[in-house]
């Protein structure tokens, strides 16, 4: 597993677009008015504005997210090391995903390389 991406959601683009600025000296490589998105070496850091889920969609929680070469054999050995997904491998249009929590309830996500 290698980690790929910081997601922060917040209600507050451009004060974490211009905090991430100023720590990392150097302007996001995208941005509008509903995210941020920063490179640190391979690592995205990416800013989004908070929004309230509705039905199927995924929680606007802050998570992190590490890329495999395949999601679902991923996610079974997982399984078996007694882990609990929240959200079972899906296609979403950024990719290949499933997602689940730490114990102190942050979100993980496990996406394809």
């Amino acid at each position: 597993m290698k980690l790929i991406e910081l997601a922060y959601f917040t209600e507050n683009i451009q004060q974490m677009a211009d905090f991430y600025r100023d720590l990392l000296g150097a302007e996001p490589v995208a941005k509008s008015d509903n995210m941020a998105i920063f490179m640190n070496g391979e690592t995205k850091i990416f800013i989004h504005l908070k929004y309230v889920p509705v039905e199927g969609e995924l929680p606007a929680d802050s998570h992190i997210a590490f890329a495999v070469e395949d999601v679902d054999a991923t996610c079974e050995a997982l399984m078996q090391r007694g882990l609990t997904l929240e959200v079972p491998p899906q296609d979403y249009y950024w990719g290949r995903s499933a997602y689940l929590r730490d114990p102190d309830g942050h979100m993980v996500e496990i996406i394809k390389a």
